[in-house]
């Protein structure tokens, strides 16, 4: 029997609640610090982006608004995008994005409007009023709860010397040392609330985001549609894939083992008669024997690796990191092995965005963090962060959207923050649970 094992049993009868207790007020602790960051982040950046928005629509008839229109708009999108990874992370709150596909070569004038026939675009307006009002005083009494108790106690230690008269802390007069006290008693009771309501409160701002944010029965026809072109890309891509491996066998391992099979006929003639020439062709057999099943080695791991099958997707990452020229950090936290399909999809994605980092980014290195989070029925969570020149974008042309049409077979998530000068940081969500 391990010591440790008596220790915390005897911890835990000399105070049975004490975890639950440290739990709780961890999660009050973190729930208040991620509602002061949305305070202090959401607020400013909301309102810039419904500003822009506003006046660059207005600008559209007079021509400047064309140009203008599909950047800013582009902002706003990626904004709410972050947000709904942080409602997933943070809160549990699942909102599927459901913005219409536009075409990569669209010119200028057809992107504008493209956008502006959106419902989406208009949700992420009407989201962004909600954001910086309702979504703000949320936010703000998520942290204030949590920390307006500690004025209590302050008031009861000292600060009610120094406090003007008439000072009132909530529903307490404060004129002497037995209110002060009165203050504490207040601010202890509000204290043992905020427990239960900060945490409550900071899922109630992520349900409002979601409320402004996610998709109306109009919107969840689209979405469905969405999927539909998803399903249909996934089946291309894999009569597109089928092809490619009935090529490389037949124009490699398949002429190869054809030819030794040839020079093996010859052997066989010439062992007698010609024993030297018989030695040569059969040394060419055998480095045919090899380079055949190099080619179907190459070919069996650009299908799915074996380490993948065998060992998990963290392994295949790191078997992935090491034949790459650029030196990569892997962090692997998974306690469990999601489902096969999604396992290759996001091997397959970590390798689509590893191959664009070492080819176009200029990095000398890559950090790869693959974890997965239970909330909100579970996700699988990989970030990909190259210090290079950044510029990476979705569309036009890019692999990064071939991978965002798999993992949209998925449902899965893909966001790309990548502004001039780098750093470059990839993140790809797929909904799943571990086995």
């Amino acid at each position: 029997m391990d010591l440790r094992d008596g220790t915390d049993l005897a911890a835990k009868r000399r105070d049975p609640d004490g975890g639950t207790v440290r739990a709780r007020l961890r999660a009050t602790a973190t729930a208040a610090g991620r509602a002061f960051v949305l305070t202090l982040v959401g607020l400013p950046v909301s309102v810039v982006c419904f500003c822009l928005s506003v006046v660059s629509i207005a600008l559209v008839p007079i021509g400047v608004g064309i140009v203008t229109t599909p950047l800013v708009l582009d902002r706003v999108r990626a904004f709410a995008n972050r947000r709904r990874l942080l409602a997933a992370r943070w809160g549990g709150v699942r909102i599927p994005p459901a913005y219409r596909p536009l075409p990569a070569d669209a010119n200028p004038w057809a992107r504008t409007f493209g956008m502006l026939r959106d419902p989406a675009t208009w949700r992420d307006l009407r989201w962004l009023l909600a954001d910086m009002t309702a979504g703000f005083v949320t936010a703000v009494l998520t942290w204030a709860l949590a920390l307006y108790p500690l004025e209590g106690f302050a008031i009861a230690v000292a600060l009610w010397r120094v406090l003007p008269d008439g000072y009132w802390y909530g529903f307490v007069h404060v004129t002497g040392q037995a209110s002060a006290l009165g203050a504490a008693a207040l601010g202890a009771a509000l204290l043992v609330a905020a427990q239960w309501l900060t945490p409550l409160l900071l899922r109630a701002h992520f349900r409002l985001t979601a409320a402004a944010l996610g998709p109306n029965a109009g919107e969840l026809a689209e979405r469905v549609r969405v999927l539909t072109e998803t399903r249909r890309d996934a089946v291309d891509t894999s009569a597109a894939e089928l092809r490619r491996i009935e090529r490389d066998l037949h124009d490699g391992a398949q002429a190869r083992l054809v030819a030794m099979g040839m020079d093996l006929g010859t052997i066989e003639a010439l062992i007698e008669k010609d024993p030297a020439k018989a030695r040569e062709l059969l040394a060419q057999a055998r480095r045919s024997s090899a380079d055949a099943l190099a080619e179907l080695r190459d070919l069996v791991r650009g299908i799915h690796p074996p380490v993948l099958a065998e060992r998990g997707l963290g392994d295949a990452v790191r078997a992935l990191a090491l034949r790459l020229p650029v030196p990569v950090d892997v962090a692997v936290d998974l306690p469990g092995r999601p489902e096969a399909p999604v396992e290759s999809a996001a091997y397959f994605a970590v390798s689509e965005v590893l191959t664009n980092a070492v080819k176009h980014s200029g990095a000398d290195r890559i950090w790869v963090d693959v974890h997965h989070e239970p909330a909100g029925g579970g996700r699988l969570r990989v970030t990909v962060t190259d210090n290079g020149g950044g510029g990476a974008v979705l569309g036009a042309g890019s692999g990064l959207t071939g991978v965002e049409r798999r993992l949209g077979t998925f449902d899965g998530v893909l966001a790309v923050s990548s502004p001039a000068g780098g750093p470059t940081l990839v993140t790809v969500e797929i909904p799943c649970a571990l086995s």
